[in-house]
């Protein structure tokens, strides 16, 4: 809509906002959807269903978002390197949904997982968590946690690695890999999310401690392995 991107730019339509690439303001509405889809829909006046869809035409429809159009929420979600975001009709009356595919802090029900079996093809021998160098000896010491999220996040594999899409932010310097089938066999559960990413809510207090840690690694400025204990 560019009328309204043009309004931005304040006084003239020459300020900064205004000047924003399309790249820019693609990258700002993915922000926004994500936070609204996985955080903060209730705060906005929004209702999510149980299996965390919400009506694109609601989305569209409140302040923060009435400068987009249908065409650029379906480029971001087309476009989105990560998938992070899902899009369908509604199966009863057609209308247009999206949601996010994991990240949530809100409950969620069905979110469309599979459950992760031990022994079973898709069950890997390892998972890897992306973290920062500066949390390493908090993480070493208490394990990792889920936090105000519902799932601790794992990949497949490292970024750029074959099929690796998403799981960890790719700025992480440092790697926790997690041995998923001892874990699977002391009741962690773990599913797979729509887009490749590994997910599971911990123990009882949220956490995947450190005995289930397999190796740990350096990313940046070289790699090099760290001492688990």
């Amino acid at each position: 809509m560019d009328t309204a991107k043009g309004g931005r730019g304040g006084k003239g339509g020459r300020g900064r906002r205004g000047n924003r690439s399309g790249e820019d303001r693609d990258v700002s509405l993915s922000k926004s959807m994500s936070y609204v889809l996985r955080h903060g829909a209730s705060k906005m006046g929004l209702q999510l269903s149980s299996d965390g869809f919400l009506f694109v035409e609601e989305l569209l429809a409140h302040p923060q978002f009435r400068s987009y159009s249908l065409d650029d929420i379906e480029r971001v979600v087309a476009t989105n390197d990560k998938q992070r975001f899902k899009l369908q009709s509604h199966p009863e009356d057609g209308r247009l949904q999206i949601r996010a595919n994991q990240g949530h802090s809100v409950e969620v029900i069905d979110l469309e997982l599979k459950r992760v079996l031990t022994g079973s093809p898709d069950c890997p021998a390892e998972a890897v968590h992306g973290s920062y160098l500066r949390n390493w000896s908090s993480i070493q010491q208490q394990g990792l946690s889920r936090m105000k999220r519902t799932h601790i996040h794992l990949a497949p594999g490292l970024p750029g690695e074959d099929g690796v899409i998403s799981g960890m932010r790719r700025d992480c310097d440092l790697a926790v890999f997690i041995d998923v089938p001892k874990a699977l066999a002391e009741g962690i559960e773990f599913f797979w999310s729509e887009n490749g990413v590994l997910l599971t809510a911990g123990d009882a207090e949220g956490k995947l401690l450190p005995k289930y840690f397999s190796r740990a690694l350096r990313l940046r400025p070289t790699r090099s392995i760290l001492p688990l204990h």
